[in-house]
């Protein structure tokens, strides 16, 4: 494996290892690398010849009074994990390297796909997100890109960049990761105290409660998210922050759920946010696929 930090020597070293015919893969990143992320990589293996992968703490993702300066860091860890699981290129730029001027040039995706949910509570989220992610790709010109399903909107708000600019790229997204108690690996799971990641364990049970709702037979959309609210009341510890349910496709808020759709739930223990997402399938959908 290859450690690179300035976007000349990666360019450069991308060059001499692709091949005619041969697939790029790439796994963008902000460190602190757990199970979710390896499986990415070994996705990522598994489909491409050669796989890239990015550490970089974005500064222009996070908000006034976010985690920024707390968020965690191992490198030497990082790099243990890439190594072991066949990362062939590791980058990792300093924020010079990838904003190299005081002021930046912006991708910013209009429409509710970037400002409701985690877009309405973390406004510029996106925009700092779309932006990154534009620039990584097109430093490295990756075949395929890797993406986990917990950051449901994130996932959708990338791969309205790819399409509305014409990227020749294949989005790909993998299953959340989670932890024995049902729990979405995360990096931000390390700030949690030993009592919170207790009281965690209800992200889980909302989830659960939804589709629960869902397969009943309920198709309302403000009774499932009424129900991922009473649910919620179980932990004292959680703060609710919301409940959301949108086309599984389209990205869409909807009312009535007549084809596969997704609900997002976001909350707060402590200071530490937790986002995660489950599919909803409608119950006659389901009837449907047992009885063919």
């Amino acid at each position: 494996m290859e450690i690179v930090t300035r976007v000349a020597d990666l360019q450069a070293l991308i060059a001499k290892k692709r091949t005619y015919n041969s697939l790029l893969g790439f796994v963008p990143t902000m460190g602190y690398l757990h199970e979710g992320h390896t499986t990415l990589i070994d996705k990522a293996k598994s489909d491409c010849k050669t796989v890239v992968v990015s550490i970089f703490v974005n500064p222009t993702q996070f908000g006034v009074n976010e985690d920024i300066d707390r968020y965690p860091r191992d490198l030497t860890r990082d790099i243990e994990l890439c190594r072991a699981h066949g990362v062939d290129i590791l980058f990792c730029p300093e924020v010079i390297d990838i904003y190299p001027r005081g002021k930046y040039t912006w991708v910013d995706v209009e429409g509710e796909i970037a400002e409701i949910a985690c877009g309405a509570v973390r406004p510029g989220h996106f925009r700092g997100v779309a932006t990154v992610c534009t620039k990584l790709f097109n430093i490295i010109h990756p075949d395929r890109v890797y993406f986990g399903e917990k950051d449901f909107q994130q996932l959708a708000v990338i791969k309205r960049v790819v399409n509305d600019l014409f990227m020749p790229i294949k989005i790909i997204p993998v299953q959340t990761v989670r932890e024995r108690d049902g729990l979405a690996k995360s990096s931000r799971n390390s700030y949690l105290s030993p009592t919170e990641r207790q009281a965690a364990r209800i992200m889980p049970k909302l989830l659960a409660a939804a589709k629960e709702k869902c397969e009943s037979g309920v198709s309302s959309s403000v009774e499932i998210v009424d129900a991922v609210k009473a649910a919620s009341k179980e932990s004292p510890m959680f703060e609710f922050e919301y409940a959301i349910v949108v086309d599984d496709s389209t990205f869409e808020e909807i009312t009535n759920i007549v084809r596969p759709s997704r609900i997002l739930i976001a909350g707060k223990i402590g200071k530490t946010r937790l986002i995660d997402n489950i599919q909803l399938i409608p119950c006659a959908t389901v009837v449907k696929n047992q009885n063919f």
